[in-house]
């Protein structure tokens, strides 16, 4: 829809994961580092975890495009609590069909093809994402299927992605020796207001545009609003850039860009500010000090004061 309007060759914010566009913040390089160390240095088991929308899918994906020629990959993209038979996930995830009929036959099918990569000399990887969802029981079979690796050669090489929910599920009791066999783990956090500020003028250039067509006070309050999380950042940016060119606009200002924020905070989807940490508050009170336009969004009391006057 704006693309011309802009000069953009592509979407810069689509909300789906794409490498191209990957913006690599210290602790997102240093996340796809550990990934690529656990790959080199045959780390049995890494876990990588994040919050909603923190990057995590892009990364792994990037870590895809890279990988070695000798590599086969199993990908279980989309875990969850009512798993049945992990085997069968699993075999699936390699493209193996049999006609095995119980666990025991499933497991010796799947120890068979990754003996014979090892033979080969091909690594294999199975990559669960949304790992969160998995329960204490799944991955506790997790783990039975790690022990395939239980002497000095490494046939199989498992990561974990999820978020903050799995690390917490990690560390029950009954779970411990699954947690004692995890060689790599790495935290994703929000991104910072600076890297929020890159990050958005990034994908502005990869996409085609300037680096300015949103303005560092519309960029203040999309980091305010949207945490640091680059889903939600993509979200506001998009819907901006939409709004924008429905008005003819060439440059997302923060008069704009606090509309374009109501507007989704009204649809009721949108997450709300529940309390600012320090980065957010700082960011408010300089937007306050050059623009004495507060872009905190009113509190429930100023809106019974409202009420009360009418």
């Amino acid at each position: 829809m704006y693309q011309s309007f802009y000069g953009f060759k592509e979407k810069p914010f689509t909300l789906t994961p794409d490498p191209a566009f990957l913006y690599l913040s210290k602790q997102h390089e240093m996340a796809l580092t550990m990934l690529n160390y656990g790959l080199q240095s045959e780390a049995g088991i890494s876990v990588i975890t994040g919050e909603v929308g923190a990057g995590k899918t892009t990364l792994i994906r990037e870590m895809l495009d890279n990988l070695e020629e000798n590599s086969e990959v199993g990908l279980i993209s989309n875990a969850h609590s009512s798993f049945g038979d992990l085997l069968q996930w699993v075999l699936m995830a390699f493209n193996i069909t049999t006609e095995a009929k119980d666990k025991a036959e499933r497991y010796q099918v799947l120890m068979d093809f990754l003996i014979s990569n090892y033979a080969n000399n091909k690594k294999t990887i199975l990559i669960i994402d949304e790992a969160q969802n998995m329960d204490a029981d799944t991955l506790e079979e997790l783990r039975l299927i790690s022990n395939i690796n239980a002497d000095k050669h490494l046939v199989l090489q498992l990561i974990l992605v999820g978020q903050p929910e799995l690390l917490a599920l990690m560390q029950r009791h009954e779970l411990r020796q699954l947690a004692q066999r995890v060689s790599i783990d790495y935290k994703l956090k929000a991104l910072g207001y600076k890297e929020t500020v890159a990050y958005i003028k990034h994908r502005l250039v990869v996409a085609g545009g300037h680096k300015d067509i949103i303005d560092k006070y519309a960029i203040a309050a999309i980091f305010y609003h949207s945490g640091g999380i680059p889903r939600l950042i993509n979200t506001l940016s998009d819907f901006a850039l939409v709004f924008g060119f429905s008005e003819g606009l060439k440059q997302i200002n923060l008069d704009i860009m606090l509309d374009v924020i109501k507007g989704k905070q009204e649809g009721g989807i949108f997450p709300m500010i529940k309390q600012e940490n320090k980065e957010q508050e700082k960011v408010r009170q300089l937007v306050m000090q050059q623009k004495n336009i507060d872009i905190q969004p009113a509190s429930n009391g100023e809106d019974e004061d409202e009420l009360n006057e009418l």
